[in-house]
C-alpha cells in the first residue's frame, strides 16, 4: 500500500513531464493496437492469438516460479515463433499488403456501412427461397459477417452483383454450372458463387443430413457466418449459425432470423444505432433442432 500511495503522490510530477509529442506518440500506438486486434477479430486467427497469449502467460509463470525446464522450452519456442507467425498469418498479411498497394487500406480500419443492399438482399433471398422450396431446388447461401471468407471465395467464381431472386434461382438451377457450390454474400452483395465449404467435423450430426447441410454447418462452425439452406429432396428451409442448425422453417421465420442476425440494431425510433452499439450487441444463437426428418444434399 505504501508503494501505491507513493506512486499516487508522485503522479502529478510525472504528468508535468508529459508533452504533446508524448500524447501523440501514445495515441498512435493505441490506435494501431486497437485496429490490430480488430483486424485479427475479423479474420479467422482469433484462436491463434489466444494461444499466443496463453504461451506468454505460461512463460511468465514459469519464470516466476523458477520452473527452469519449462521456461527453457517456452523461451526457445518463442524465439522461433516469429517465423511461425509469418506462416500462420500469411493470408491476412497478404490481404493487408494487397489492400495497401491498391489504395484500399482504409477498408481495414473503417467499418463498412450496411445500407439498403443488405435489406434488399434479405427480401430477395426470402423470395427466392420460397420459390425454390416449392420447386425442391437445392440452395446454399453464406452471409458473411465479421469473419472474412476469402479462402472459400478462392474456390469459386468471383462475382460482384446485387442479390436478386431471379439471379439466385438461376445460380441454383440444377443444370447451372455453379449450382453445386455455395453463394457467398458480403455486405448485401454477392461476391462469389460455386464456392466449396468445409464439412462439419461434428460426429453427432444425423446421418440423414446431406452434404449441403454438413457444409453449411461446417462454415458456421469455423466462422460467424449465417448460412441459409434449401433441401433438394424435401424443399425444407434451414439456417445454420454458430454450428447449430434450425430446420423446417417457414419463409416468414427465415426472414425474421436473417434480420435478427444480419441487420444492425435499431432504437425505438427505428433509426440505426452507432457502430459501437452494433459491435457490443449480444449475439442471438439459434438453438439446434433434433428433428429426424430426412434431408438430402
Amino acid at each position: 500500500m505504501d508503494i501505491i500511495w507513493e506512486a499516487l503522490r508522485s503522479a502529478p510530477e510525472y504528468l508535468k513531464l508529459i508533452g504533446f509529442a508524448d500524447i501523440l506518440d501514445m495515441a498512435i500506438i493505441a490506435f494501431g493496437i486497437y485496429h490490430l486486434f480488430r483486424f485479427v477479430r475479423k479474420s479467422r486467427s482469433g484462436q491463434v492469438v489466444k494461444a499466443i497469449v496463453f504461451l506468454l502467460v505460461a512463460m511468465a509463470l514459469a519464470t516466476t516460479f523458477h520452473l527452469r525446464v519449462v521456461s527453457f522450452v517456452l523461451t526457445n519456442a518463442m524465439e522461433l515463433g516469429f517465423i511461425a507467425l509469418i506462416i500462420i498469418f500469411q493470408p491476412e498479411l497478404r490481404r493487408f499488403l494487397e489492400q495497401m498497394g491498391s489504395g484500399r487500406i482504409k477498408e481495414l480500419f473503417v467499418a463498412e456501412s450496411i445500407g439498403n443492399d443488405l435489406e434488399s438482399a434479405i427480401v430477395e433471398t426470402v423470395d427466392a427461397y420460397t420459390s425454390m422450396s416449392k420447386d425442391k431446388v437445392g440452395a446454399l447461401m453464406v452471409f458473411e459477417r465479421r469473419t472474412m471468407l476469402d479462402d472459400m471465395l478462392k474456390t469459386g467464381t468471383a462475382l460482384d452483383c446485387q442479390v436478386s431472386a431471379e439471379l439466385l434461382k438461376n445460380l441454383f438451377w440444377n443444370k447451372a454450372p455453379l449450382h453445386d457450390g455455395a453463394v457467398i454474400v458480403r455486405n448485401g452483395r454477392i461476391v462469389g458463387a460455386g464456392c466449396m465449404l468445409p464439412l462439419s467435423g461434428n460426429v453427432n450430426l444425423s446421418r440423414e443430413l446431406g452434404m449441403r447441410h454438413r457444409a453449411g454447418i461446417g462454415v458456421s462452425e469455423n466462422s460467424d457466418a449465417v448460412v441459409a439452406i434449401v433441401s433438394e429432396e424435401t424443399g425444407s428451409i434451414s439456417v445454420a449459425v454458430n454450428g447449430m442448425l434450425k430446420r423446417h422453417l417457414s419463409p416468414d421465420t427465415l426472414e425474421r432470423l436473417l434480420r435478427n442476425d444480419l441487420m444492425p440494431a435499431v432504437d425505438e425510433e427505428n433509426k440505426p444505432v452507432t457502430a459501437a452499439a452494433r459491435i457490443t450487441s449480444v449475439f442471438k444463437g439459434i438453438k439446434g433442432d433434433n428433428s429426424n426428418g430426412k434431408e438430402d444434399s
